[in-house]
């Protein structure tokens, strides 16, 4: 279990605004729309509330981790059990709980966990890319740079210099964490001979003195599929900034803005367009040259077609992307304006008006035979 002591405190279905209940759908759509409002682009200053968001995200948009985190929230009350002084994390059965029982043991440093600490994984990291609203559709392959730590090349990681080795902490016995009493339970601290990483470096690389790790800029390919939104996140497993020691790297999360297309529009898997017809083609019908992605369509306007009229372009919208979940390919759908001339010519105001005209005694011809 990847569970964290701010579960315990830290309310993710409130800082979403979602309910318990929540679907996935709902959870990504509620992520998106605070994603969009308070990302630091657009809303200057809103960087601790677009954090809060994100970490909100990365715990109930993953499926398992979600329910974890619901099992530590379920359980969490039962914590102080009425008992004085507080949590006894001996009054749970970690047989029954399995990975909770570590949990609670490595958190609150009753016992010895099961496995232990060492090394820790590499932490999460963020990056935006910028997409243009064409390569968000189709789908692409592309990179980001991040300027991160990387696993020294030297040491691969170990921290000791070529041909020596790192030797197992004695003051915490290789778990990376010391016990600290305090007063009716106690609190697991990082060693401060190991750091934490439960291994001591008796001979420092002399490249990364000792750290297991060196700066540098290094580009990450990242595969986009089709039909991706803006706001979306795309995870990376594994290429995040590198684990303590020989840990493994934690993942990297890609955040998606979409460039605006001055000829669409999006809704879900269906892109909007919009074309323009004069009054008489609108009353009397033709047809018209329709952009799409690829080559543009011929869209036949029907005589006495109305302005706002939606016609459907079928299998001209988003692909499906890949996967068992995929959906098909969209619709482009096309709204129909008629253009009013803001100034005419004296034959044309005549060619109106006679027309307003022959309209008008058609009606008062229908009037009387009705």
């Amino acid at each position: 279990m990847t569970a964290q002591r701010e579960w315990f405190e830290k309310d993710y279905y409130k800082t979403l605004g979602v309910a318990q209940t929540a679907t996935a759908k709902e959870i990504t759509r509620a992520y998106r729309k605070l994603a969009k409002e308070f990302h630091p682009d657009a809303n200057p200053g809103s960087e601790d509330r677009f954090k809060e968001i994100s970490a909100a995200y990365d715990v109930l948009g993953d499926e398992d981790r979600r329910k974890e985190y619901d099992e530590v929230r379920r359980l969490g009350p039962m914590a102080g059990g009425g008992r004085p002084g507080g949590f006894d994390p001996g009054s749970f059965r970690t047989e029954d709980m399995g990975d909770l029982g570590d949990l609670f043991g490595g958190l609150f440093g009753r016992g010895r966990s099961r496995r232990q600490r060492g090394p820790q994984r590499g932490a999460d990291l963020e990056a935006g890319l910028h997409l243009s609203f064409a390569d968000a559709v189709k789908g692409v392959t592309t990179a980001v740079n991040l300027p991160s730590d990387v696993r020294c090349s030297t040491c691969s990681g170990s921290g000791a210099a070529p041909g020596t080795s790192t030797r197992t902490c004695t003051r915490c016995g290789g778990s990376g964490q010391l016990a600290d009493n305090q007063g009716p339970f106690s609190l697991s601290t990082i060693c401060t001979d190991c750091g934490g990483r439960g291994q001591v470096v008796e001979t420092p690389c002399p490249s990364c003195h000792g750290s297991g790790r060196e700066n540098s800029t290094r580009q990450v390919k990242v595969r986009i599929p089709p039909g991706v939104e803006d706001g979306q996140r795309i995870r990376v497993k594994g290429r995040g900034a590198p684990g303590q020691g020989t840990a493994p790297a934690g993942d990297l999360f890609v955040v998606v803005h979409v460039a605006h297309d001055a000829r669409f529009g999006r809704r879900g898997r269906n892109l909007t367009t919009v074309v323009t017809v004069t009054f008489p083609e609108a009353a009397l019908g033709t047809q018209v040259k329709v952009p799409t992605l690829g080559e543009s369509v011929t869209v036949k306007i029907a005589a006495g077609t109305a302005p706002g009229t939606m016609l459907r372009v079928r299998g001209r919208g988003v692909p499906a992307g890949t996967g068992k979940h995929a959906q098909g390919v969209g619709d482009l759908l096309v709204k129909v304006e008629v253009s009013v001339p803001k100034s005419m010519t004296d034959h044309q105001r005549e060619a109106v008006e006679a027309l307003a005209e022959a309209l008008s005694a058609k009606d008062d011809e229908e009037e009387v035979t009705a």
